[in-house]
């Protein structure tokens, strides 16, 4: 045990300062998502709308996130990391306060675009950012360790969200107490802003005026990296589909089937994201052991048993349980992932392949939002999740054995 931490703590001492600010960023912004996320919910249902209306919010800030993480990322490489990250936080923050405070169903959904719209600007330019301020020997912990931050901020958030809806909750309404909270979420968003600032980019290589980019010229050089950027990005559509059909929902599902309270949806949504932190760490063990490919597919294979348990038990414990592991171990292959593909493409573009790939997997929760609403609506709290989570469960199996056969010559350089 003392050899994992001398290991993790001897390669954190290697990262800059970009990094470590970065991953500052990445804490307040995650903390504030996870407040929010855990809560929006049930705001919408608090306001006396249908859960119709929260598939069709989450879809189109899906939507408007796969919409603009293509151009985002064409402006990350062109303009420069850290004016897009700026710009991103300061204009999503905003826009969580605002949704925190509306009550029309039209607003609502005009600012779920919206947001979708402007997190996509901070989304797109982080991991390229730290795999340009990172060697490849440190990319498999750095992005796990972010990685793993990510899940521990938004475990915090997770946490803060239900244990202060319910607090507020004793001194106010419960539609104020979820209100206050979601603000609360916005600010700590908007936090990010900081580290972000005290950043220190590179400044763009200058091109003269007479020298015009040829496209043809550009997309010959970058064959192969637009080849394994496509590849990616149909894995990552197939697992888009899946997670679009559960995950949005969790809370939901808690709720709902076993009709668990706020502040108890925190806690297992938090401690499923503690988890995930965990297996984060894990990763690169994994793939010492058995390469880069086969580690994500191994822990994606893993998963699928407790999804399945989570889908069909009556019994929270059980469901809690099953959903820690399934979270654990389906998003412990993501920082790998990351890590091959960001060491098979050229620095030009980084920031394409990432918000391609992210791109893909947005579109996967816009098409399928609705789709989960509508068959738990149908079919009703037991069922309704129970189909939800078998048919995700094969599209995982599905996407995980393409990943196998189409990378597993693949290694990272």
């Amino acid at each position: 045990m003392s050899l994992f931490f001398k290991e993790w703590s001897d390669q954190f001492k290697t990262y800059n300062k970009n990094i470590k600010l970065a991953i500052l960023a990445n804490l307040y912004s995650q903390i504030g998502l996870g407040m929010f996320m855990v809560i929006y919910n049930f705001y919408i249902r608090e306001l006396g709308m249908s859960q119709d209306v929260n598939g069709q919010v989450i879809a189109l800030q899906a939507l408007a996130t796969a919409i603009i993480l293509v151009p985002a990322g064409i402006l990350s490489d062109r303009l420069g990391r850290k004016k897009v990250m700026i710009f991103g936080v300061i204009f999503s923050g905003f826009v969580l306060i605002f949704r925190s405070i509306v009550e029309f169903q039209s607003l609502l959904l005009t600012l779920g675009f919206g947001t979708g719209l402007f997190i996509a600007f901070l989304q797109v330019s982080t991991i390229p950012w730290l795999a340009e301020n990172s060697t490849p020997k440190q990319r498999v912990h750095l992005f796990s360790l972010h990685a793993a931050i990510m899940t521990g901020a938004q475990v915090i958030g997770s946490l803060l969200g239900g244990g202060l809806t319910d607090l507020f909750a004793l001194v106010t309404t419960d539609l104020m107490s979820v209100r206050y909270t979601l603000i609360i979420g916005g600010i700590f968003y908007l936090l990010a802003f900081f580290p972000i600032v005290k950043m220190t980019e590179r400044p763009k290589p200058i091109v003269e005026k007479k020298e015009k980019i040829n496209l043809k010229v550009f997309f010959k050089n970058n064959k192969t990296g637009f080849k394994i950027i496509a590849l990616f990005a149909f894995a990552q559509l197939l697992i888009g589909f899946g997670s679009g059909l559960v995950v949005p929902y969790l809370n939901l599902y808690f709720a709902d089937r076993f009709e668990a309270s706020n502040s108890v949806v925190g806690l297992v949504i938090s401690l499923g994201q503690g988890a995930t932190a965990i297996a984060m760490f894990i990763g690169p063990m994994v793939v010492k052991r058995i390469g880069e490919v086969r580690a994500v597919v191994t822990l994606q294979l893993l998963s699928l048993p407790f999804l399945l348990i989570t889908a069909y038990t009556q019994n929270i414990w059980i469901a809690s349980i099953g959903f820690l592991f399934r979270q654990a171990l389906m998003n412990a292959g993501n920082p790998i992932q990351a890590s091959l593909m960001m060491s098979k493409v050229d620095d030009s573009v980084k920031g394409l392949a990432n918000s391609v790939n992210q791109m893909v997997f947005q579109l996967g929760w816009a098409f399928m939002g609705p789709v989960s609403t509508s068959i738990v609506l149908a079919s009703g709290a037991y069922w309704g999740y129970a189909h939800v989570f078998t048919i995700t469960a094969g599209l995982y199996l599905i996407a995980s054995l393409y990943f196998f056969f189409v990378f597993r010559s693949l290694k990272s350089e």
